[in-house]
C-alpha cells in the first residue's frame, strides 16, 4: 500500500514507521523541511498548517491511506477533510483514551465507554476532533479513530519529572526521593511503541476499520508502585525512594497537573482489546516493560542532549516534598 503518514517520526510514530517499511509498503512522510526523515521512507515537505503550501504538495499523490499523527483540534480535522477528501481510501486520526470518562466504579475500558474528561483540554479538544471525523464520515469521509493509552519508546512514562523530562530518573539514580501520585497502588496499562505499530499496521487498509473506532493497548498492567521500581532498576539506580502524595494535594500546589492527573492518570485504567483482536486476529503485545524501558534509557543515555533536566521541576518537587513533610511529618515514605 501507499500510506502517507502526517508526522512519522515521533515516540510512537517512529515505530510504525519502521514496521510499515518492513511489511513493505510504500511510506511518505509529510513533515516540515529540517526535519529528520526515516532511511527508506519518502519526504513531503511541507507545513501542513499551511494548507495552499500542503495542497500543492498533495496534488500530485493519491494514497490507499493516511495516518494523521499529530492533530490535535477539531479545525485540523477539518483542513484534513478538505486535504484529503477523494486522495486517500482510508484516513486515520490518533485521539487518546485520555478522552474516555472515569469510571465511578470498576469496570474494563472498551470502545463504548462514554468520552468526557472535565479535567483536561487535551482531551475535550481529542472528543471534538473525534466529532468533526464523524460528521466528514456522514458525508462519506472514509475514517478510522486509534485511542492509544499511555504509549513509549522515547519518553519516560513518570507522571512528575518524566516524559522529556530526565528529572525523576536523575533524582533516583542519586538516591533523592521521587512523588508518586495517590498511594501508588492504583493499576495503569502500558504501551511499547513497537507493540502499538502492531496494532495500527493491522487496521490499515481492513475493511473492518473503516467507520470504527478502536483502542490500542498491551495486556500489561503493572500498579504505580511497580512502575517506579521497575524503572529504577532499568535506570541502574538503587531501589527507590517514593513518597506518596495524594493526586488532590498535588494539584492543589501544583495546578498545571490536574489534566494528566485528575483526568487521567490518579484512575485505575485496564483496556479490552477484545474489539482489535477481532480486526486484528495477529495482535500480539511482546515487549514488558522491563524490557521496553530498558531500552528507552539507553536511548535517552546514548546522547547528553537527550537527558533534558529544566531546574524548575526540581525546585518544585523539593517545594512539595518540603510542604508535605510539614503537613505530614510521618507521611507515607517507603523504599
Amino acid at each position: 500500500m501507499k500510506l502517507l503518514f502526517v508526522g512519522g517520526t515521533g515516540n510512537i510514530s517512529s515505530s510504525c514507521s519502521r514496521l510499515a517499511l518492513a511489511l513493505g509498503h510504500e511510506l511518505w512522510l509529510l513533515h516540515r523541511p529540517g526535519r529528520p526523515g526515516i532511511a527508506g521512507a519518502h519526504d513531503l515537505h511541507c507545513d501542513i498548517n499551511d494548507e495552499a503550501a500542503a495542497a500543492a504538495a498533495l496534488a500530485p499523490h493519491h494514497f490507499d491511506v493516511v495516518v494523521q499523527f499529530i492533530s490535535f483540534e477539531p479545525a485540523q480535522i477539518e483542513r484534513d477533510v478538505r486535504l484529503f477528501s477523494g486522495r486517500c481510501r482510508q484516513y486515520v486520526f490518533l485521539s487518546s483514551a485520555s478522552a474516555y470518562a472515569k469510571p465511578r466504579t470498576f469496570a474494563p475500558i472498551t470502545e463504548r465507554t462514554p468520552l468526557e474528561n472535565p479535567h483536561w483540554q487535551y482531551s475535550r479538544n481529542k472528543i471534538a476532533c473525534e466529532h468533526a471525523l464523524r460528521v466528514a464520515g456522514q458525508a462519506g469521509f472514509p475514517f478510522t479513530i486509534i485511542r492509544p493509552s499511555h504509549t513509549y519508546d522515547t519518553v519516560i512514562l513518570l507522571p512528575i519529572g518524566g516524559w522529556l523530562d530526565f528529572t525523576a530518573i536523575e533524582r533516583m539514580r542519586r538516591g533523592q526521593p521521587v512523588i508518586v501520585p495517590g498511594d501508588g497502588t492504583s493499576l495503569w496499562t502500558i504501551t511499547h511503541s513497537e507493540d502499538f505499530a502492531q496494532g495500527l499496521l493491522g487496521l490499515l487498509g481492513n475493511a473492518r476499520a473503516l467507520g470504527e473506532d478502536f483502542q490500542i493497548t498491551s495486556d500489561e498492567v503493572l500498579t504505580w508502585n511497580e512502575l517506579y521500581i521497575q524503572t529504577a532498576a532499568a535506570a541502574g539506580a538503587p531501589p527507590p525512594t517514593l513518597v506518596h502524595i495524594p493526586s488532590e494535594l498535588l494539584v492543589a500546589w501544583l495546578p498545571q497537573l490536574e489534566g494528566t492527573l485528575l483526568g487521567d492518570k490518579s484512575h485505575t485504567a485496564i483496556f479490552d482489546n477484545s474489539k482489535l483482536r477481532r480486526a486484528v486476529p495477529e495482535f500480539r503485545p511482546r515487549i514488558a516493560y522491563r524490557e521496553g524501558i530498558r531500552r528507552t534509557l539507553a536511548w535517552f543515555d546514548a546522547e547528553a542532549s537527550r537527558r533534558r533536566l529544566p531546574p524548575d521541576t526540581d525546585i518544585e518537587i523539593e517545594k512539595v516534598l518540603a510542604a508535605y513533610a510539614k503537613a505530614w511529618p510521618e507521611g507515607n515514605l517507603s523504599s
